[in-house]
């Protein structure tokens, strides 16, 4: 094996609650050849190999040849991964209930083979990715607290974790909405909703679990807000926390005027049609063809009915104040290794 297939597989984990973001910032990092975006992959045993969801390049999971070569690479074809066992695997590993668990210095001996046992199926997804494409490192947009605390375990893993937040309530009014999964190839099928109550609940207990995973990793939290606000500056600083060279070419999918400051070394050029990752889950976003355009998105501010706002307002309270988002917004960005 070459010394690229064997070195430690360094992997940008983005976590967080849904509806934040995560597959705009996903797609503009992944328009530099050194990056590998491959979606939400904590869904890949059942949307890809179970349901033959279409990647986000347009094709079938089984006829994506990116997602095939992955498999040849990681396990000697999809075939010889169990499924069902994958899953029974996951829901004694993967689920919100196991993170205190999972916080602890130590595991049981079975417990802690588990853990590593599923861990070790994503480290060779990502191993399998970056072989695929030569990049340097592969994001991952799973979001979930727990694959994120599972792979802290992992053995010959190099993790990073950005903590993706943003404003309790415009997330509450985006889960509110019904959105079409143009993923689903037979029939129809949506995005599931949730109420504004249900959506503090997960708001709170993802957020705090991510400042729980600070003390197993390096965690880097960024408002989806300074995000949108500065998108040329947030890939620099990302770019930088996952060990990459600054690249102008990052930030030429940029659209006039999203990108921050005028750059004289980008002004000339016209923006580039976005590359389609491979991503086998997430917003329905990453099949545009367009280019890139970050706006921040406000309709909150007038769509959300008023008793749904006072409930997300008063239920998140304590990290709405911790993240600045009452009374003047300053940034919410730090590192926070163990």
């Amino acid at each position: 094996m070459s010394a690229a297939e064997t070195a430690e597989p360094r992997v940008l984990f983005v976590g967080g609650l849904g509806r934040s973001g995560s597959t705009l910032l996903e797609l503009l990092l992944a328009q530099s050849a050194d990056v590998c975006a491959v979606g939400e992959v904590v869904h890949l045993w059942e949307r890809a190999l179970g349901a033959d969801e279409r990647c986000g390049c347009g094709e079938r999971f089984t006829v994506c040849p990116f997602w095939q070569q992955v498999g040849e690479h990681a396990f000697g074809g999809w075939s010889a991964v169990d499924r069902d066992d994958v899953l029974a695997l996951k829901d004694r590993v993967d689920r919100t209930r196991h993170i205190p668990r999972l916080a602890k210095n130590s595991l049981s001996a079975e417990q802690l083979a588990d853990v590593r046992r599923y861990a070790d199926l994503y480290t060779r997804i990502y191993r399998a990715a970056l072989a695929a494409t030569g990049a340097r490192v592969v994001v991952d947009s799973s979001k979930h607290a727990s694959l994120a605390f599972a792979l802290s375990w992992a053995e010959g893993l190099d993790l990073r974790v950005l903590h993706l937040v943003r404003d309790s309530r415009a997330v509450a009014y985006s889960w509110g909405k019904q959105v079409r999964r143009p993923e689903v190839v037979d029939g129809e099928d949506f995005m599931p909703t949730f109420s504004p109550f249900e959506v503090s609940k997960l708001w709170t207990a993802q957020n705090a679990a991510f400042h729980l995973l600070a003390a197993r990793a390096q965690v880097l939290r960024l408002r989806y807000e300074d995000f949108t606000a500065d998108p040329a500056g947030t890939v620099r600083r990302l770019r930088e926390f996952a060990g990459l060279p600054d690249d102008p070419e990052a930030l030429s999918i940029l659209t006039s005027g999203d990108s921050g400051s005028p750059r004289p070394d980008l002004a000339p050029s016209p923006p580039a049609a976005p590359f389609r990752a491979h991503s086998v889950a997430g917003n329905p976003l990453r099949f545009s063809g367009g280019p890139l355009t970050v706006r921040r998105d406000e309709a909150w501010r007038s769509r959300l009915p008023r008793r749904s706002r006072a409930v997300v307002s008063l239920a998140t309270l304590p990290f709405r104040v911790r993240y600045g988002y009452l009374g003047q917004r300053g940034s919410d960005e730090s590192v926070e290794k163990s």
